[in-house]
């Protein structure tokens, strides 16, 4: 039977397309108009040159949309939300940083104007750290609000209490759903109130359920006014709706939603609950095929793009196989900087524990046990290629910026496309080259398969390995395990 395909509006059916081979279509900064001459000079300073394909569309649409200060977009209308769905890798941060401390860059007064939100600590951390590159020397103030502070100290980064009343002393706040939400409701004076710029990155991990209730949180914190202090009745924002001469005679500020993601939901119902205002999509998750009809039925599938220089093989395994063919890929075949993902924390601690009784391989955990600092040096250690294996969960690795991984290693089979895309997409970032191996259950086979083809990934190889290559290897392993039995006992 014929699959009922849900219907798609206008702005979903018809998105503005982004070219996906990054390095055939880069774009000289100087290119892309409008762009303040201080940022193009910070840019040139960090070795950027030219703007990955995302950054080139994302970042003058953003800028029009405030092209007549941040009350109002070009012609005085209320600028349109934007949606961005582009693979990892290709450079959403910087889509969003660069304009909004342009926007920025002539506010007179200190309000909270950008509010950046992410489902990790090291995510925000990351982003936190872009925008202060860019903020450097302009008196734009960055607060992050993750929780690794004490709530006490991050009040004392957001508001600070003068006679005259509270004022707020950040511009921009990166912060994840948790605390953000502890600091809506229980810190006087923190305000949304002057809010111009809403960004979810990783939207569509934001908009499930969890954190369903932060975003509502937020919308409703922006739209409160600041009736309460009793100061400036003049800007008292009012849920977009008609226009009467009441709503115009005082300037509104509007808000205005960024949402981005490498794997964008494409429910209309889920990206209701957002309520998106005259939203754009920009995406680069389509496929280039001459689309005749039985084509079009095909391609409804490719829902993902996947990095332009990835290979992808699958190894067929039984269980006890799978610790062998590890330190096969690290031992024999000399694999250097591989990221390995398992399902769990315990399963990532065991195998951790195991390769390390095994010795001459220098692993490391990365998991969310670690306090973050040990994370942050971790990773240091892997980028300087000190540590060549990384054993992962899902959780730690999602969207971060890993420098040079060659491989990634599906320990545990991901159980979800979803997975599968973020993980192997922490390598071949950028336009270069990696390659991901999957360690498959042979009675996980079909439906791995299956996963992979209904998501339009069709150019997986089988990649069996042959029990003899393992052969060397067995001894030394059994030696490891009963070393591990005596330490766990």
């Amino acid at each position: 039977s014929p699959q009922v395909q849900p219907f798609l509006p206008q702005w979903l059916a018809q998105p503005k397309r982004v070219q996906k081979r990054i390095r055939d279509n880069l774009c000289p900064v100087s290119d892309v108009p409008g762009i303040h001459p201080r940022l193009v000079k910070k840019l040139q300073m960090n070795g950027i040159e030219s703007f990955f394909p995302v950054q080139a569309e994302v970042i003058p649409a953003i800028l029009q949309s405030a092209s007549n200060g941040y009350l109002l977009g070009r012609g005085g209308f209320r600028p349109k939300d934007i949606c961005v769905s582009a693979p990892t890798g290709s450079g959403k941060t910087l889509s969003f940083v660069i304009p909004i401390v342009q926007v920025l860059l002539d506010r007179v007064v200190c309000h909270v104007r950008a509010l950046v939100v992410l489902p990790t600590k090291e995510l925000a951390q990351q982003v936190s750290k872009v925008f202060n590159v860019y903020t450097d020397g302009t008196g734009l103030k960055v607060a992050l609000i993750t929780g690794q502070k004490s709530f006490a100290k991050e009040q004392e980064m957001l508001v600070q209490k003068k006679v005259t009343g509270y004022c707020s002393l950040a511009d921009i706040v990166v912060a994840t759903p948790g605390r953000l939400t502890d600091h809506i409701n229980q810190t006087p004076g923190f305000s949304l109130a002057q809010l111009r710029f809403l960004i979810v990155d990783e939207a569509d991990r934001m908009i499930d359920d969890m954190h369903q209730n932060c975003l509502n949180q937020i919308v409703k914190a922006a739209f409160q006014g600041e009736n309460d202090s009793g100061s400036n009745m003049l800007f008292q924002r009012t849920k977009p709706g008609p226009v009467t001469a009441a709503s115009s005679c005082s300037p509104q500020i509007p808000l205005q939603k960024l949402l981005f993601s490498a794997t964008l939901t494409q429910d209309p119902e889920k990206l209701q609950q957002l309520d998106l205002f005259q939203p754009r999509l920009f995406t680069s998750v389509y496929s280039e095929k001459n689309r005749d009809e039985a084509e079009a039925e095909q391609e409804t599938n490719n829902k993902y793009t996947l990095p332009e220089g990835l290979s992808q093989c699958y190894v067929p395994c039984d269980l006890n196989s799978k610790p062998l063919l590890l330190l096969y890929f690290m031992l024999t075949m000399k694999f250097t900087r591989v990221l390995c993902f398992t399902n769990s924390r315990e399963a990532s601690h065991r195998l951790f524990l195991l390769v390390e009784a095994f010795g001459g391989i220098t692993a490391a955990e990365f998991s969310s046990r670690l306090p973050p600092n040990e994370r942050r040096r971790t990773m240091k250690e892997f980028e300087q290629g000190k540590i060549q294996l990384l054993i992962s969960t899902d959780a730690t690795a999602r969207g971060i910026d890993v420098k040079g991984v060659n491989y990634v290693i599906n320990y545990d089979a991901p159980q979800f496309i979803r997975t599968y895309i973020h993980r192997v997409g922490r390598t071949a970032r950028a336009g270069e080259a990696g390659v991901a191996f999957s360690l498959v259950l042979r009675i996980q086979e079909r439906r791995f398969l299956r996963m992979l083809r209904d998501a339009g990934i069709r150019d997986i190889k089988k990649h069996p390995v042959k029990g003899n290559s393992l052969k060397p290897l067995v001894q030394q392993y059994e030696g490891a395990l009963c070393k591990l039995k005596k330490t766990v006992k």
